[in-house]
């Protein structure tokens, strides 16, 4: 058999937080904490007078000024990818993605920790997240607990974060309470530690060991982060979370081949997948994907390798997973 080894990126130990640098900017400043020194809560000239405006000319607005985010994201690409390494480093590892965040960026996390398991077929253990105010934030708005270093520890400090992890935190400011606590706390006890903000020298980039920083500048109405800030989180934990299932081999070519298929919808795309990446006809494709126990690796496997199911088991067993290294039956590794 052949071995096949395909390191990841090295990743260094974060600087002190008082010389922490990100996307090429040093952060011997002081940290940011007056609300009013945020970029995300200034005023923005391009929506001056935006109360007056017909509603084509706020819809042209803001969306002159959300063509800004991708921009603000691919200066980040960097710190971007090393965390996308230390993720599926720690999956691998048998450890776990923590995200962490309050209010909107609350939200982002939970969408994102919910959608990967459809997906991926991943454990939700794998990736979870941690709400300020808890599971009912999520549709009530609970903002006062954000304001609580306490709860933040307390609250991470529930899940037992170890070396094997990786938490990271979402705040658009940088400077939220709970979210800056409960990452100092993850990182005092040894969790790989990020942080996705859309401010330069906030308290949490100090936190971190590796800080992504989005730099949309103001949003059209002040303040109102749940646009610009948050559609550049979004982006970046899509990015994080695909990127690391893609590299553990969850993903062949450009191809969703570990979807759970839990429905109609996904069990179609399944059998679309396997037609696709095999170029076979759906009849076949059905008969291998039920032969395969509805797994839609184990029969991909099977197609491409030209093995039986228990061979198909075998190699994705020892290929934990990576379906590329189970047809090539090789192995790689992080």
């Amino acid at each position: 058999m052949s071995r096949l080894t395909t390191p990841m990126a090295t990743i260094t130990p974060a600087p002190p937080a008082e010389t922490h640098r990100t996307n090429g900017h040093s952060s011997h400043t002081s940290p940011v904490t007056s609300l009013q020194d945020l970029i995300t809560e200034s005023p923005n000239d391009a929506s001056q007078g935006f109360d007056t405006k017909s509603a084509l000319e706020i819809a042209r607005i803001i969306n002159h000024e959300d063509a800004k985010v991708a921009a603000a994201v691919k200066k980040a690409l960097p710190e971007i990818a090393l965390v996308i390494d230390a993720v599926a480093r720690s999956l691998r590892d048998g450890g776990r993605l923590i995200y962490v965040g309050a209010g909107s960026s609350g939200r982002i996390a939970a969408l994102d920790s919910c959608e990967c398991p459809p997906y991926f077929s991943n454990s939700p253990q794998q990736i979870q997240y941690i709400m300020a105010g808890g599971p009912k934030a999520l549709a009530s708005p609970v903002e006062v607990n954000e304001d609580s270093e306490e709860l933040g520890q307390r609250d991470i400090a529930r899940r037992r974060p170890t070396r094997k992890d990786v938490v990271l935190g979402l705040s658009a400011s940088g400077r939220t309470p709970y979210v800056v606590s409960a990452v100092a706390y993850a990182r005092a006890r040894g969790a790989r530690t990020a942080c996705i903000t859309c401010n330069h020298n906030a308290p949490l980039e100090g936190a971190a060991d590796i800080a992504i920083i989005a730099d949309v500048g103001p949003e059209v109405i002040s303040g109102s982060t749940r646009m610009k800030a948050a559609t550049a989180q979004k982006m970046i934990t899509n990015m994080i979370t695909t990127g690391a299932m893609t590299r553990l081999g969850y993903v062949y070519e450009n191809l969703m081949v570990n979807v759970h298929m839990q429905n109609s919808k996904l069990v179609e795309r399944g059998i679309s997948i396997l037609m696709r990446a095999c170029k076979i006809d759906r009849e076949t494709a059905v008969r291998t994907i039920k032969s395969a126990g509805r797994s839609v690796p184990v029969a991909l496997v099977m197609l491409k390798a030209n093995v039986d199911k228990p061979e198909a088991v075998r190699r994705l067993a020892q290929s934990d997973g990576n379906v590329r290294r189970a047809i090539e039956d090789s192995v790689m590794d992080l």
